[in-house]
């Protein structure tokens, strides 16, 4: 692997996202992170080091996609590590309960609008970013996409009546993740004869904001997977959905 490479870390400003970056930052790597608001990426940055900068990022708006794409280009000159982890249960009110949050992904009811707003950040999002970062990836001589799933979305668990988290198989958030995977499939199969691997990991149910901080698991165990995955030498995997037991499947 070439040295000075350069990552770009989606949602990073906070929790598993900022995990991310801080050990990306530890392996070496100038570390980009993405954050919808520049002064909280500005924050996280600074709590960084001096590996770490700031790059205004709102995955659901495409100047905001080309603006960043032409600030890595012109002031960074390369990518190498792209890490979708920005993503979203819903735009609440400050406050919103978790279970007043899970009344709305009973698909029965779940209003469009909020279904709507869930994709356009955990897929279309990563769709966007993905093509707009791609000429810069391809250009790495060892590039990586690595996309931060959820084993929620596994078709297969959830068709399983004891997965003890099938309860949350609902309208927005898992199916999600379940298009996610098909995404970075989709990413992997065209890209597989070229020098970029693109994988999805699952951190696992990490204590965060998502879930009000419910999780049993850390930032730091939750950001160990997409780390190993960015970070994967010639002879890694493409096309995998992995967690830090192994494979996850679909």
């Amino acid at each position: 692997m070439s040295e000075n490479r350069v990552a770009l870390v989606t949602g990073a400003n906070k929790g598993i996202g900022l995990q991310i970056a801080k050990d990306l930052a530890g392996n070496g790597l100038a570390v980009l992170i993405g954050s919808r608001k520049l002064e909280n990426g500005e924050a996280a940055a600074q709590g960084i080091g001096e590996r770490a900068h700031a790059i205004q990022l709102d995955v659901t708006d495409e100047r905001s996609i080309a603006a960043a794409a032409e600030r890595i280009r012109s002031e960074f000159g390369r990518l190498d590590v792209l890490v979708n982890n920005a993503g979203i249960v819903g735009e609440f009110p400050a406050g919103t309960p978790f279970e007043e949050r899970l009344k709305f992904n009973a698909p029965s009811h779940a209003p469009l609008s909020y279904i709507r707003s869930v994709y356009e950040t955990n897929v279309f999002g990563v769709i966007a970013v993905t093509q707009a970062m791609l000429p810069l990836l391809r250009e790495s001589p060892a590039g990586r996409i690595v996309n931060v799933g959820s084993s929620s979305g596994s078709l297969t668990l959830n068709a399983n009546p004891q997965f003890p988290y099938r309860n949350i198989f609902g309208a927005a958030y898992s199916p999600s993740k379940t298009a996610l995977s098909a995404t970075t499939l989709a990413f992997a199969i065209e890209l597989q004869n070229t020098n970029i691997k693109v994988n999805v990991v699952c951190p696992g149910y990490v204590a965060t904001d998502l879930n009000d901080f419910r999780g049993y698991r850390t930032v730091e165990q939750g950001a160990k997977q997409a780390v190993k995955m960015a970070l994967i030498g010639p002879d890694g995997p493409t096309g995998t959905f992995t967690d830090e037991d192994g494979t996850v499947p679909w």
